[in-house]
């Protein structure tokens, strides 16, 4: 699943290119893909023309000019291609539909714009989905009412960051960064490299952590999220960046995927264990339980 710097990375590619677009027709395969009713879309989504576009943890926005809004979860092998006569904005799980003929046998959602521009959702597995709210009504979202703060927002303190775990005392430091209740967005890969970059051991128990060590984890997290922003996102398998082009934040990479390799700092071989059910990357000299 896209981590919350590729979701980011795909808002700010799509913010460009469909803010103004007024909308002609959409339609869609599946009711699992897009679980809106027929006279809801003809009445609020046909016709309405793109004000806005957002992202809340790893969940897209994409708001309208009759007050409502798309909500759009990629899932594991969702993709958004914007396709129109002068380019081609392709993002999501890395196939040949990026680049390829569009609608084919993957296309779930199609929007047609006025210009005859078209923002196609397409997704192998269908677990992603489109839905069609109230605006006013995105915030009563369960998955809304239970996400954390988010960790790259100027107002989120370091005092605030460690506030949010106390809850969680009992709790590995790994299994707490990656609960959207305590922060938003933050997956495996942004974990490992903030935790490494923190010096903490991902099975230490919340409560074990100094206010020292939150305060570090606290720049980490922000640190390496902005970095892989900056850099377009992770090169994971099923991910590429807002330009239809992999990432490049696995390049500077010091943790993740990194076993058998020398540690940056000290030299000593990284090693993969396994924390909170997932896979894990550490350097045994600089994180100790």
């Amino acid at each position: 699943m896209p981590e919350l710097p590729e979701v980011e990375t795909v808002k700010r590619g799509l913010l460009k290119l469909i803010v103004g677009k007024k909308i002609q027709i959409a339609s869609s395969d599946t009711a699992r893909s897009f679980p809106n009713a027929p006279a809801d879309v003809q009445q609020f989504l046909v016709n309405a023309s793109i004000t806005d576009v957002r992202r809340r943890a790893k969940v897209l926005l994409i708001d309208l000019s009759t007050d409502y809004t798309l909500v759009i979860h990629l899932k594991m092998t969702g993709q958004l291609v914007f396709v129109d006569v002068r380019s081609r904005f392709g993002a999501g799980h890395p196939n040949d539909s990026l680049v390829g003929t569009l609608p084919d046998k993957s296309t779930r959602v199609i929007i047609k714009f006025t210009d005859d521009s078209h923002l196609y959702f397409n997704d192998q597995r269908k677990f992603g989905w489109v839905r069609l709210m109230p605006t006013i009504e995105v915030p009563n979202i369960d998955f809304m009412k239970r996400v954390g703060p988010e960790p790259l927002e100027p107002d989120f303190t370091a005092a605030e960051f460690a506030e949010r775990f106390k809850r969680r005392a009992r709790t590995t430091i790994k299994a707490a960064i990656l609960d959207q209740s305590v922060i938003a967005g933050v997956g495996n890969i942004y974990a490992d490299e903030s935790l490494w970059g923190a010096k903490i051991h991902p099975a230490r128990l919340v409560g074990t952590i100094t206010n020292a060590e939150f305060k570090k984890l606290y720049t980490e997290v922000r640190a390496v999220m902005n970095l892989s922003i900056e850099k377009g996102g992770s090169t994971n398998r099923n991910y590429v960046n807002a330009e239809g082009k992999k990432g490049s934040y696995m390049d500077f990479a010091r943790v993740f995927r990194r076993e058998g390799l020398a540690c940056p700092r000290c030299g000593t071989e990284i090693i993969k264990i396994r924390v909170a059910g997932r896979g894990t990357h550490i350097c045994p000299k600089e994180q100790t339980l």
